[in-house]
């Protein structure tokens, strides 16, 4: 799988985030894991496809023609740096997607108590027989490892996967994240999760604590 060093398009642009194009590949115990930015000629029409299998669609909401996924992808690449799509590439094959972004910059921190330099993810694991088998859970923790490593300025890894997402919740719980509170964004409520670099937490008990404040905005 190549990189996307040489190639023209949005993706080869300076990010905000420290150079995700350049982490390059890391060690985890199913093997090496590379993240990769998506390019418009080589990422689109694999990421498309995952994007129609109903139990993806279900929760990203981009089922439908190529189209619907580039503009998703574009808006990424339009972020100005704070965001870069990647491919997630284990022992030579993509097999995943992933959004890595300044969860600082993001609308989403008009939604809870953001520190500078948080880093937010988006996850899906492409192909159905990849999952249920521990595989996303060995990925997540080897991407928030490598996000920490990599960006010495970020306090913590941010998430906010979907209330509903019982496997998803599962996987961030089970790899050291924390949830902090519920909040009603535009498309979803969503559990938001972190991880920081000192602790690894057990799944919280009890009702979780609110941050949702019914005067801010919306997103746009």
């Amino acid at each position: 799988m190549p990189t996307t060093k040489g190639h023209d398009g949005p993706s080869t642009t300076e990010d905000l985030l420290d150079g995700v194009a350049d982490w390059g590949p890391t060690l985890c115990h199913v093997g090496i894991f590379h993240l990769i930015p998506v390019t418009f000629d080589l990422g689109i029409p694999l990421v498309a496809r995952w994007m129609n299998d109903p139990a993806v669609a279900a929760f990203w909401d981009l089922a439908g023609p190529e189209i619907r996924t580039t503009r998703h992808v574009r808006v990424q690449f339009e972020s100005g740096g704070r965001s870069v799509p990647c491919l997630g590439v284990l022992n030579g094959t993509p097999m995943s997607y992933w959004e890595i972004y300044r969860a600082d910059l993001d609308p989403l921190a008009r939604y809870y108590p953001a520190l500078p330099h948080d880093t937010g993810l988006h996850l899906l694991i492409g192909d159905p027989r990849d999952r249920g088998r521990g595989l996303g859970s060995v990925l997540l923790r080897t991407v928030a490892d490598l996000i920490l490593e990599k960006r010495p300025d970020c306090p913590r890894v941010i998430a906010e996967p979907d209330v509903r997402n019982a496997a998803s919740l599962r996987i961030f719980y089970t790899t050291g994240f924390e949830c902090i509170g519920e909040v009603d964004l535009p498309s979803k409520r969503a559990a938001i999760v972190t991880r920081d670099r000192n602790s690894l937490c057990p799944p919280p008990e009890g009702r979780m604590p609110q941050f949702t404040d019914p005067n801010l905005p919306d997103w746009c």
